[in-house]
């Protein structure tokens, strides 16, 4: 294989070896990456979402509820979706206001609020949902499927260490 072009993550560790000599930085080479990947992947899907008006957190929200099968706890949203209790109140609201969401009490306790997709807001994961999924088959499309299988199985180890320790 010819060399390789050089990305973002080599030339910051081009300028810490000048700056910073005796600092390891090779964690970078991972670390640096996964940052990176991740802020232009989100960029992306934001750039995507805005002629809808909704975020990526709001998309991740209703991306949760789709998946859920039924009316989610605000709490077990947050846990998905690793926003703020906060955050995710801000999101809700915004999406019930635009009929994508709707809130209902949990008769166990009135004071816990469910959430469920609305019609609209099941249409429009629907359509959306396979159009990110798309966009990250682009991303990856460099690597064949059994480069992005060893990716993947690398990366959940990092994570369950990352999770793990939090």
């Amino acid at each position: 294989m010819g060399a390789q072009a050089e990305d973002f993550v080599d030339q910051a560790r081009q300028g810490w070896a000048q700056a910073r000599p005796e600092l390891d930085v090779a964690s970078i080479e991972v670390m640096g990456r996964i940052v990176r990947i991740g802020a232009l992947a989100n960029q992306r899907t934001e750039r995507h979402l805005a002629p809808e008006g909704l975020t990526r957190a709001e998309f991740d929200v209703l991306c949760t509820l789709a998946r859920s099968g039924g009316p989610v706890r605000a709490s077990e949203v947050t846990a998905a979706t690793m926003l703020s209790g906060a955050s995710t109140t801000k999101n809700a609201d915004r999406l019930a206001r635009r009929g994508l969401i709707e809130r209902l009490p949990w008769e166990h306790d009135g004071r816990v609020v469910l959430m469920r997709l609305t019609e609209h807001g099941r249409a429009f994961v629907d359509r959306e949902f396979p159009r990110f999924l798309e966009r990250d088959r682009e991303m990856l499309s460099a690597l064949t499927a059994r480069e992005q299988a060893q990716l993947a199985a690398l990366l959940r180890k990092v994570a369950m260490t990352v999770e793990s320790g939090s």
